[in-house]
């Protein structure tokens, strides 16, 4: 045993019971964490244009301030990002971490002084939540590859910006950064492809326990292994145990990553993002992934039916209900107030609060009214696949049909095939079958001969790494969406069809 797993288990013990003391007592931490954020904010420029000095509680923070989301609030992120101080935070941003926005082209989210610590803290008590459960800690003994965004960092008027995956990389604790790879050099390669490769010739004759990053990239990482070596990933890594992943669904690609290891594999789920570190799953044994209702977020939730309404009800982390899908919306020590992140969630168990993501606000088909979301569409492709378990898929996402040439309007499926099944309409319709149980709506307009049984279309196996190449976006932290309610992807993705 190293002196890393050793001092691990007792130090993992100690931070379990920290987290039972604010887990099981979620309003009174969560209203800690609230009056934190408004006395603090007070004296800035949003905090008096919005009476923070008169907010006594929740409910008059409700009333005096409305959420926005990035477009909303960029009046005041100009503000901040021009160098302006006492904007939005006391001070300035200690970094801009640099993210994509479907309308808002690019977005540059604060990260305060006070925020960034939780980034670093989250990730850590992920792994010491895995340690504390399985007694299992040799992983950190080893070596450990985090599949990430470029550290270089630029500077915006004096505030350094970058993706926050490689801002973070500057704060991996002294314990690990002996352990981590790839070097630096290697890290800061643009070239997804290139970085891919030399990451491949660092670490092939390392001893790995961890691999760290969003599901497809490391497929592709797996890959490229692969087909240097011939050999299975537990072959050339044989004391790889932890698996490490957030972004996406891992069910979805769960089959094909265990295939490529060789067998199954511990997982760590963690829900980060440039506004603040979420949630982590904290149970191998439990589903769902822990809230952290004490790292200086406060937390709103809007029934995902009533967001797009003018004034939709807004509950605390005491008002919610078991799986009921919720937009999630923040109010942050960076200085983001009642923000819609964008997502949505649901909450799976109350003591302590565990949810799951199941989608985006604005990616759903609803070309009829049959609001069909992510969580649906990964649940129905899971099902599928339990029944088909020859068939092995790279990645997918889904579109609406309005207006075919020919018959009535569908769904298309655009699934990127490792192992296609025998019969394309047989695997069509088992999931066309999920779908008309998992929604009701879809299923009225399937029993109405409004849509026609979904239609799938079989794609080269590497289509969604060569499109999201076609745009710059291959690899990091980038992702394709799960579906979405117009075709820009789906036609982009006809380019390679089977």
């Amino acid at each position: 045993m190293g002196i890393r797993s050793f001092f691990a288990k007792p130090f993992a013990a100690y931070l379990h019971n920290q987290t039972l003391d604010w887990a099981l007592r979620p309003m009174q931490t969560q209203t800690n964490v609230f009056r934190q954020l408004i006395r603090q904010a007070r004296k800035t420029d949003f905090g008096r244009e919005h009476g923070f000095e008169h907010i006594q509680t929740i409910a008059d923070f409700q009333k005096q301030v409305p959420i926005r989301d990035y477009e909303a609030l960029k009046p005041y992120l100009e503000k901040v990002i021009e160098g302006q101080r006492n904007v939005l935070w006391k001070g300035r941003p200690l970094y801009f971490a640099k993210t994509s926005g479907t309308t808002s082209g690019i977005k540059y989210i604060p990260i305060s002084r006070q925020s960034m610590p939780y980034h670093i803290i989250s990730a850590r008590n992920a792994l010491m939540s895995f340690v504390y459960e399985t007694g299992k800690a040799d992983f950190l003994d080893r070596k450990l590859i985090f599949l990430s965004g470029s550290p270089a960092l630029d500077s915006k008027n004096g505030i350094l910006t970058g993706r926050l995956s490689g801002i973070v990389n500057h704060h991996v604790p002294a314990w690990l950064r002996g352990n981590q790879l790839p070097s630096w050099q290697t890290n800061i390669i643009e070239d997804w492809e290139e970085k891919l490769d030399k990451i491949v010739e660092e670490t092939l004759h390392q001893d790995m326990g961890l691999i760290s990053g969003i599901p497809p990239w490391v497929q592709m990482y797996f890959d490229r292994i692969i087909a240097k070596t011939g050999k299975r990933i537990k072959e050339v890594f044989p004391n790889f145990s932890v698996f490490v992943y957030g972004g996406v669904n891992y069910e979805p690609y769960r089959a094909r990553i265990e295939e490529s290891i060789g067998q199954p594999i511990s997982s760590i789920e963690t829900y980060p993002a440039s506004e603040g570190f979420i949630a982590y799953q904290n149970s191998q044994k439990e589903s769902g992934l822990l809230l952290l209702l004490n790292h200086g977020i406060f937390y709103e939730f809007v029934p995902l039916e009533e967001y797009f309404q003018p004034n939709p009800r807004r509950f605390t982390i005491e008002e919610v209900e078991l799986e009921k899908n919720y937009a999630l919306i923040m109010s942050t020590n960076a200085g983001l107030w009642a923000y819609s992140i964008g997502d949505t969630v649901k909450f799976v168990a109350k003591n302590p609060y565990k949810l799951l993501v199941t989608g985006r606000v604005k990616h759903f088909i609803s070309a009829f009214g049959e609001h069909v979301i992510g969580e649906e569409v990964e649940k129905a492709m899971c099902l599928a696949l339990e029944k088909y378990p020859q068939v092995k898929i790279a990645e997918f996402t889904v579109a609406p049909m309005v207006t075919p040439s020919e018959g009535l309007p569908y769904h298309e499926w655009l699934i990127a095939f490792v192992n296609s099944p025998d019969s394309i309409d047989d695997f069509a319709d088992e999931i066309d079958i999920q779908m008309r149980n998992l929604n009701i709506y879809y299923e009225d307009l399937r029993a109405g001969n409004i849509l026609r049984r979904l239609v799938i279309t079989s794609l080269l196996p590497d289509a969604f790494q060569q499109y999201m190449k076609s745009i710059g976006k291959l690899g990091g932290q980038n992702k394709v969406p799960r579906l979405a309610n117009d075709r820009k992807i789906a036609d982009a993705l006809s380019l390679w069809r089977r």
